[in-house]
């Protein structure tokens, strides 16, 4: 073995150094409070009665599908799962909502407003459960549950929609598209993190295939006479390299080559690439998805190449609009739990990814707060994090996390000045937008 046949490890000293000016932050933040009473206290004890009394069959749930991970749209077992304990407390379930067939949606109350708890049940390939999606399905699942069984107490309507493929396969978007969301006024759901946080921002993101055709040719004998698409391949990544150099802090772009010809000795007649476009602001996200195009034609250009560009085979996400003063309501429950769920801005914004709740956030008001899982240093879509949300942590994070899903769920419902606050806060961000133009 020589000095070069391992990888260099990289200098942690950037993260460390993240890690305690967090730590610093998260010391001296002010708890968000909410001007807004909810529901009545009366209600609000039911449901954390009903929590406390059937909390172990969350866990057990949230516990079943990590040990039994499927991944995008595969997702029949945790389907099943979660239909079959909505079924043992009393509910009717349709599975197959939407024209997916590992979708399902649960009802509870009549009449309006009617509010809308997520699950999320997909699993990441070789990792399983490394984003949590088991403490996402069983906390959405008893958030349901909880509210269900108090809402007749405070009228309107509570639903528990699943979500299949939210790891790249836009399910959330897909069933927008089918009418699954018309009749729904805000949606809310959680997702497992290192910290508690009311409203952390999520980038929007689409996903290109860039293929380049060339001319082939033997790459010794008569190399003049192709057209090597590998170049072009090779000139787009190396623009987008370039690019990053003038994007806002918040954006990103990251691909890989998936395809680089088939021989040496053969001129690459075709070639490919996929590259993630991720932005903060879905209208700098145009902006970027028009720059990255403009690099690939330019490319093409340079080598004589043709080239396709083929977008969001799946759907793309935008980025969240977070609603505060849901959130806020959120954040109260969750000091009740022992937590304190940090305002925006206190976790370095950039440390993030992307969600198809963000597609939602613009059809209606939407809140997507974070639960801790008790370790700050763990990062998604990883092993350790895969192993944190089938740990105590996690089964902590989901009983806490039902229970406040449950309480916001039913202090929607209930309080007037709370939906016209969340109402109008949306309003004055814009409204209602047609999701579909940001993907054309």
């Amino acid at each position: 073995m020589t000095l070069h046949d391992e990888p260099t490890q990289p200098d942690d000293s950037y993260l460390r150094s993240v890690a305690a000016a967090t730590a610093r932050a998260v010391a001296g933040a002010e708890p968000l409070r909410s001007p807004f009473s909810g529901a009545d206290p009366a209600v609000r004890a039911a449901a954390d009665r009903w929590i406390e009394r059937h909390g172990a069959d969350l866990v057990e749930l949230s516990r079943d599908l990590h040990a039994h991970p499927e991944e995008a749209f595969e997702e029949h077992r945790s389907a099943a799962r979660v239909a079959e304990l909505l079924g043992a407390h009393g509910h009717d379930v349709e599975v197959g909502v939407g024209g997916l067939p590992t979708a399902l949606r649960a009802e509870a109350g009549s009449g309006g407003p009617h509010l809308a708890v997520l699950a999320e049940y997909d699993a990441l390939p070789g990792i399983g459960h490394g984003c949590g999606h088991n403490v996402i399905c069983a906390a959405g699942t008893g958030g349901f549950l909880a509210a269900a069984a108090a809402v007749e107490s405070v009228g309107g309507r509570v639903s528990l929609i699943g979500t299949p493929a939210e790891e790249g396969g836009g399910g959330k978007e897909l069933l927008a598209r089918a009418g699954v969301f018309e009749d729904v006024d805000a949606v809310a759901m959680l997702h497992p993190f290192s910290h508690d946080i009311a409203a952390h921002p999520f980038l929007g993101r689409r996903q290109v295939e860039v293929v380049f055709r060339g001319v082939a040719a033997h790459a010794s004998a008569q190399p003049f006479m192709g057209r090597n698409a590998l170049d072009a391949v090779v000139a787009t990544y190396q623009g987008v390299a370039m690019l990053r150099q003038h994007l806002p802090s918040t954006d990103r772009v990251h691909g890989i080559i998936t395809d680089g010809g088939k021989r040496p000795n053969v001129v690459p007649d075709r070639a490919a690439a996929v590259f993630y476009v991720r932005s903060a602001d879905p209208g700098s996200m145009s902006d970027l998805v028009r720059r990255v195009e403009a690099i690939a034609r330019g490319a093409a250009e340079m080598t004589g190449c043709g080239v396709e560009l083929h977008w969001d085979r799946s759907p793309g996400y935008l980025p969240i609009r977070h609603n505060a003063a849901l959130a806020a309501r959120w954040a109260v429950h969750q000091a009740g739990r022992g937590r304190t769920a940090l305002p925006r801005g206190v976790v370095p914004e950039h440390i993030t990814g992307s969600t198809d709740l963000g597609n939602l956030s613009y059809r209606m008001p939407a809140i997507h707060p974070m639960i801790g899982l008790g370790e700050e240093s763990l990062s998604l879509h990883t092993e350790e994090f895969a192993a944190a949300a089938g740990s105590a942590a996690g089964d902590r994070a989901t009983v806490d996390g039902a229970a406040g899903l449950a309480l916001t769920a039913l202090d929607y419902l209930a309080d007037p000045e709370l939906r016209e606050a969340t109402r109008t806060e949306f309003a004055e961000a814009g409204g209602p937008l047609d999701v579909s133009a940001y993907f054309a």
